[in-house]
């Protein structure tokens, strides 16, 4: 059962064969496993399972994969609360701090894919470096780093005004 392999299928059906025991980091994994081991008690304990992950794309879950296996060689240091440095690479050890030193984009997928597997110290990891990367932001910089329109519809224009009027009142 140690050396089982599972297989993950990523949203293009690229499949990844994982040690069981990387996969089951996954909480999503986790609980595959046993919806099925409680189905059928006498399968096979050899036999391949495939696990479909139609929300992480081929990339992110090569990614999630490799963060998974180092993490079996190396725990990565709980984070501490409250952040006593505004740096990663002070806050945990340097294989982690340079996981994620990835394009904004890969970094916004693996948090992501993070909270859809159920993998919380990687939701820990990569949540830290998006508070790191927006730390110190104005709101214009945080609204082009998100997509976000700074334009208001003319009901939200409407609804502010008249919030800000009754609070103005009071």
């Amino acid at each position: 059962m140690e050396d089982a392999i599972v297989k993950l299928t990523s949203k293009e059906g690229e499949t990844f064969d994982v040690p069981r025991k990387v996969a089951m980091m996954s909480k999503l994994v986790k609980d595959t496993f046993s919806d099925d081991d409680d189905e059928d008690d006498e399968e096979d304990e050899t036999e391949v399972k495939e696990v479909p992950l139609p929300n992480v794309t081929a990339p992110v879950l090569k990614k999630v994969i490799e963060y998974c296996t180092h993490y079996q060689e190396e725990e990565m240091t709980p984070i501490q609360t409250p952040l006593k440095s505004g740096t990663l690479d002070e806050l945990v050890q340097a294989w982690y701090a340079n996981f994620v030193k990835v394009d904004r984009n890969m970094l916004f997928d693996l948090v992501a894919a993070a909270n859809f597997m159920d993998i919380k110290p990687l939701l820990d990891l990569t949540c830290l470096a998006v508070s790191i990367l927006i730390k110190g932001k104005s709101a214009q910089e945080l609204r082009q780093m998100f997509n976000i329109s700074a334009e208001l519809s003319p009901e939200e224009q409407a609804e502010a005004q008249r919030e800000n009027a009754a609070a103005e009142s009071s």
